[in-house]
């Protein structure tokens, strides 16, 4: 073969060559790109809200890229966890006095804090209870031996309590009958299962089961009102997404649901 065949030849193949790979790469899909993933935010609300936020949480994800993860518990068990450095983004109260606390600490920010609800003070009982139950003076009979009420210095359904019980002169004859256990959702367990005769609980609370009655609500002005509020923590991981969750339980919306559960619309 004459050099000048040789060299047609060997052109041939590179381009041959050539033309393959850049057919071969054609061939090549682009790299996935992941998607974003939801920013977590870690709420510490009270248990009294729990059905509430819960619903809220589903119409709140379902239209923001945020996943909301509640840490449920009573106001006071929360604001120490938050003392002690416990992940939060947002806390939201069952009363002034965890968040003022936590606000001389700088453990939240002024500025984003928050009134949300109100709610009621009542009495329960067992739905099957015959008892004469039909005041909380009405604790001091002798046919009530237990009754239950969350601890007052951490579980602000049982601040308010006390503070009606003193108000109305019965809290030194009752007291020793007081069960009292962590949250607000027990003492409505302890009624409902006739642990105890009678329970004081908010009024949402009371509505959520059918198992009790509401046998009497605190006298007006027996009590501080009772008010649910939100803030951001200062430590917050995601300040800003806490913060627009915050303004969308202040929403109509938001405030559609609060009221579907009995609570009290802040005037």
């Amino acid at each position: 073969m004459s050099i000048n065949g040789l060299y047609a030849k060997l052109c041939l193949i590179v381009c041959f060559m050539v033309l393959s790979f850049v057919t071969g790469c054609g061939n090549v899909q682009p790299a996935a790109v992941p998607s974003a993933q939801p920013v977590e935010i870690n709420v510490s609300a009270a248990m009294g809200l729990k059905d509430a936020l819960v619903e809220i949480q589903k119409k709140y994800e379902a239209d923001h890229s945020v996943k909301i993860v509640f840490n449920l518990a009573s106001s006071g068990a929360l604001q120490t966890q938050i003392e002690q450095g416990a992940p939060a983004d947002l806390f939201i109260s069952a009363a002034n006095k965890q968040m003022d606390e936590l606000q001389k600490k700088n453990l939240i920010i002024p500025a984003a804090r928050k009134n949300l609800v109100g709610n009621q003070l009542v009495l329960i009982v067992p739905k099957t209870s015959q008892l004469e139950l039909h005041s909380f003076q009405d604790l001091t009979n002798a046919s009530v031996t237990r009754f239950g009420m969350g601890v007052p210095e951490t579980v602000p359904a049982g601040e308010y309590a006390k503070q009606v019980l003193e108000k109305l002169q019965v809290w030194e004859t009752v007291k020793e009958k007081a069960v009292m256990p962590k949250d607000i959702h027990s003492v409505l367990t302890y009624v409902e299962t006739g642990n105890v005769e009678a329970g004081i609980v908010f009024s949402t609370v009371a509505a959520a089961s059918d198992k009790v009655k509401v046998a009497a609500i605190a006298p007006a002005n027996s009590h501080e009102p009772i008010l649910f509020l939100g803030a951001v923590v200062s430590s917050a991981k995601h300040p800003k997404e806490a913060e627009a969750f915050l303004q969308y339980l202040t929403s109509s919306d938001a405030m559609a649901v609060f009221t579907k559960y009995g609570f009290q619309r802040m005037q």
